[in-house]
C-alpha cells in the first residue's frame, strides 16, 4: 500500500497539470518558426539547433504551467466542487491530496526554473515572470474586471516572448502586438462561454463574472477581432524579417477565416470554454490553421 498510493497519486499529480492544455505552450516555436529560411550558411545544422533549444523551452514551460494550473485547483477546490464540468478535476473530486499536489507543483516549478535559466538567463527571467503573473492572477486578478482577461493574455504574451529569448533571436513588437491581441479574443471568449453556461450561478463559480454580461463582452469582441486581422495584416507588409516581396499577404485569408471560425463556434456553438479544443479537434480550424503552417513556412523558405 506504501509504494500504491504515491504512485497513483503522481499519475493524478499528472493529470492535474491538464495536460490537453499544454497545447498553449506551442507559442515557444512561433519565434522559432519566424526564423525559416534566414540561415542561409548551413542553415539546416542552425535550424535544427534552434528548433531543440525551443522544444527544451516547450517542455519546461509544460512543467511551469503545469504547476500553476495544480495552484490553480486548490486554491478554487471548493468552488469546482460545484462546477459542472470541474468537479472531475482529481482535486475537486478528491482522487489527489492538496497537500502531495502543491509539494509535486513546487518541485516542477523549482526545477523548471533552475533549468530555464541553465539555457537562457533572459530565459529563465521570463519563466520567473509567467510565474509571477500567473500567481497574481490567482490570488486576485482573476476576480478584477477587465485585469483577468489581460493577465490570461499576458500569459501567452510571454510564453511568445520566451520562445524567441530561448533561441536567441530578437523580439519583434509585431510578437507582443499580434499575441495579445490574439490572446485576448481567446480570453474574452472564454469568459463569454462561462458566462453563458453557468448563467445566474456563474458568479458562485467564478466572482468576476458578475461585472461582464454577454452584450459588453461581445462589444469587447467586437473590437479586438478585427484589431487582430488589422495587426497581422500590417505585419505582413511592414515587418523586416518577412520577404521583401510581400508574399506573407497570401495567408492574410487563413487569418482572416480562422477568426470567423473563431467566432462561429463561441457564438454558435458555445465553444469557447475549451480554446485548446478547438484548434486541436475542431476539422476545420485545424486544417486551416495546417494550411496557414504550410503557405507561411514556403514563403519563408523559398521567397526570401
Amino acid at each position: 500500500m506504501g509504494i500504491a498510493f504515491p504512485l497513483g497519486q503522481l499519475r493524478q499529480l499528472v493529470a492535474a497539470m491538464r495536460p490537453r492544455q499544454w497545447a498553449k505552450n506551442l507559442l515557444l516555436y512561433l519565434a522559432f518558426f519566424f526564423t525559416l529560411g534566414q540561415h542561409t550558411s548551413d542553415g539546416f545544422v542552425n535550424e535544427l539547433g534552434l528548433f531543440g533549444e525551443a522544444t527544451l523551452g516547450f517542455l519546461l514551460f509544460c512543467l511551469l504551467s503545469g504547476a500553476t494550473y495544480i495552484v490553480n485547483d486548490v486554491l478554487d477546490l471548493e468552488a469546482d466542487r460545484l462546477h459542472p464540468k470541474k468537479q472531475h478535476r482529481p482535486l475537486a473530486a478528491g482522487r489527489l491530496s492538496p497537500t502531495f499536489a502543491l509539494g509535486g507543483a513546487a518541485v516542477m516549478a523549482s526545477v523548471a526554473v533552475a533549468f530555464a535559466f541553465v539555457l537562457d538567463a533572459g530565459f529563465g527571467i521570463a519563466s520567473v515572470v509567467y510565474l509571477a503573473v500567473i500567481l497574481a492572477y490567482n490570488l486576485g486578478l482573476k476576480n478584477m474586471v477587465i485585469l483577468d482577461v489581460m493577465a490570461v493574455a499576458s500569459g501567452f504574451v510571454l510564453r511568445a516572448a520566451a520562445g524567441a529569448l530561448v533561441i536567441g533571436v530578437p523580439i519583434s513588437p509585431w510578437l507582443y502586438v499580434m499575441t495579445s491581441l490574439g490572446a485576448l479574443l481567446i480570453s474574452l471568449g472564454k469568459r463569454r462561454h462561462e458566462l453563458a453556461t453557468l448563467g445566474a450561478t456563474g458568479s458562485s463559480h467564478r466572482r468576476v463574472l458578475e461585472d461582464y454580461s454577454t452584450a459588453f463582452l461581445d462589444q469587447l469582441v467586437a473590437i479586438v477581432a478585427p484589431a487582430t486581422l488589422v495587426a497581422y495584416t500590417l505585419y505582413t507588409f511592414t515587418a523586416e524579417n518577412l520577404p521583401a516581396d510581400n508574399t506573407m499577404m497570401l495567408t492574410i485569408p487563413f487569418v482572416l477565416y480562422g477568426i470567423f471560425r473563431y467566432l462561429f463556434l463561441i457564438h454558435r456553438r458555445n465553444l469557447g470554454g475549451s480554446p485548446e479544443e478547438i484548434f486541436l479537434t475542431d476539422r476545420p480550424m485545424l486544417i486551416n490553421i495546417l494550411l496557414w503552417l504550410a503557405t507561411a513556412s514556403g514563403i519563408l523558405l523559398y521567397a526570401r
